[in-house]
């Protein structure tokens, strides 16, 4: 004859006891680690007692739950999953907040100095590039603008003449324009005339544009050489708006014979931001940045915080029926108070009417039995951890090895309500 195996552990009735309070306490400590995870997030959004006790009220119901999850059946289980999820998302989104920016609080303002530090030497270094090759085409037309002021005093006609260089063709252009508003008296030629003179003034406009080329490429220079990894965003930001501003860029277009060049902009403070000021502001960094470009830092935070929940579910799951009894348990504890006595004293009595089966399980008469001990034995063979049979005309119910093993086991710490009991059988007999 076969019995389906009963959920009592064996073992863990008496002798696991220390062990399932070891459970539970385990169960209090991770629950305040969370709930101090939990508070410290909200405190970022909430007024601190508004936070204390929000924070108090998910841990709390955190535990209940998962508690009553252990010993709930069918359809109420499924409830209480959705609202222990529903209520871990809650704990878990602010305990990530709260370690995110524990870990966080000295290593981010650092990270985004050197990411901006990189992001400013790459534009400096673009700009010095551009500044690069317009000094030395600036350079190229400041020679040939010297060879044609000294042409045009020597030969005179420079101005109408072509050239393949854009920016000197345009000087041509111009100075050719300025002589159709001179005087007739002004006549073309050799020697130092009017066109000279406006030849000799564009020259000297392409110098001081080499001059300003040139600060501005030492300006670059000295930023690049003098901000560190680890200055604060707005003095490096300033440092390079300073550097930047410096460059004529006009006249690197004009140099550059006019194309449209590509201007490293300075950027946004917003981006770059290594302070926060509120702790609004931190709650919504550490979300956006887990979502748009998460590290290992920002993944490691949320498997904690969502590690340290599971862990308390699992745990109060698992010690919740043991702590407050097993289904065998409670149904002894009702059927002793059915028949109005205590349960290790009903077990007691109960076990003094068992004997020996047919296979060797353990037997009891049915006849023999109190209103609470056949309670019982029906709800015993309704679960399968008994059966009921007729022998010699007489009703028996066969104990699984199970269920009787759990009967003994809760007698081996007998209560005072047992001791003092037993002690007055023998003074009654």
């Amino acid at each position: 004859m076969s019995y389906v195996s009963s959920e009592a552990v064996p073992g863990a009735a008496a002798g696991s006891r220390p062990l399932i309070k070891g459970l539970f306490v385990a169960t209090c400590l991770l629950s305040i680690v969370s709930w101090y995870t939990t508070q410290q997030g909200m405190a970022l959004y909430l007024s601190s007692w508004f936070a204390v006790l929000a924070s108090l009220g998910i841990q709390t119901a955190l535990v209940l739950v998962a508690w009553l999850i252990g010993f709930t059946p069918g359809g109420r289980r499924a409830l209480l999953i959705v609202v222990y999820a529903m209520t871990a998302a809650v704990s878990i989104a602010f305990s990530y907040v709260s370690l995110y920016n524990w870990f966080w609080a000295r290593a981010r303002p650092a990270a985004v100095q050197r990411r901006l530090y990189d992001t400013l030497q790459e534009a400096a270094g673009q700009a010095q590039g551009q500044l690069a090759a317009a000094l030395a085409e600036a350079q190229k037309h400041a020679l040939a603008l010297e060879e044609m002021t000294a042409a045009e005093k020597s030969h005179g006609w420079i101005s109408r003449a072509q050239d393949a260089d854009p920016y000197l063709a345009r000087i041509r252009e111009a100075v050719a324009r300025e002589a159709q508003s001179y005087d007739a008296g002004y006549r073309e030629g050799s020697g130092q005339g009017l066109r000279y003179t406006a030849f000799e003034r564009y020259a000297r406009l392409a110098r001081q544009s080499i001059a300003q080329m040139e600060t501005a490429q030492r300006g670059l220079a000295d930023f690049r050489g003098q901000v560190k990894p680890l200055d604060r965003t707005e003095k490096q930001l300033r440092a390079f708006r300073q550097a930047s501003d410096a460059v004529p860029w006009v006249e690197v277009e004009a140099a550059l014979h006019g194309g449209r060049i590509e201007r490293p902009a300075a950027p946004a403070y917003a981006d770059y931001v290594d302070q926060t000021v509120s702790g609004q502001e931190d709650l919504l960094l550490a979300f956006e940045e887990l979502v748009s470009a998460p590290t290992g830092r920002h993944l490691f935070a949320f498997a904690l915080a969502a590690f340290i929940d599971v862990i308390v579910f699992l745990v109060a799951y698992a010690s919740g029926p043991y702590f407050f009894g097993s289904s065998e348990q409670r149904w002894l504890a009702g059927s002793a108070a059915l028949d109005g006595r205590q349960e290790q004293v009903f077990v007691r009595d109960f076990l003094r009417k068992l004997g020996p089966g047919p296979g060797g399980a353990a037997s009891v008469v049915a006849a023999d039995l109190s209103p609470g001990e056949k309670q019982l034995c029906v709800l015993l063979a309704a679960k399968g951890q008994a059966a009921a049979i007729e022998q010699e005309g007489r009703r028996m119910y066969l104990l699984g090895e199970t269920i009787h093993q759990t009967l003994l086991e809760m007698l081996s710490a007998p209560s005072l309500p047992l001791r003092a009991s037993t002690e007055r059988v023998p003074s009654e007999a």
